[in-house]
């Protein structure tokens, strides 16, 4: 029987390797925007980041995707992060406590 190897993704924030599926991607384009790729897939240059609330914090505290995209970051895009962040944490409390 094969086993399926897990994609894994270094989260540019603690720097830990985690499961793709536990991080959203952050990309910046050619035209220097900088935005949410949940989907994985947008053309750009991409960074992960774990959806944990404390970790998205830290990225604004410490200016992370400043210095990974080497450009001054609008905070909105921090704001949009934490939320999306903070949903995807969400759902994935519920629906742990679901199957429990």
């Amino acid at each position: 029987m094969k086993t399926r190897k897990i994609p894994m993704r270094k989260d540019i924030v603690t720097g830990e390797m985690v499961a793709k599926k536990d991080l959203v991607r952050v990309v910046k384009n050619k035209e220097g925007e900088v935005f949410l790729d949940p989907t994985g897939k947008k053309n750009g240059r991409g960074a992960y980041i774990s959806l944990d609330r404390e970790v998205a914090k830290e990225a604004q505290a410490k200016h992370v995707f400043e210095k990974a995209f080497s450009q001054v970051i609008d905070p909105k895009f921090y704001e949009e992060l934490y939320e999306y962040v903070d949903h995807q944490q969400a759902r994935k409390e519920l629906f742990e406590n679901e199957q429990d």
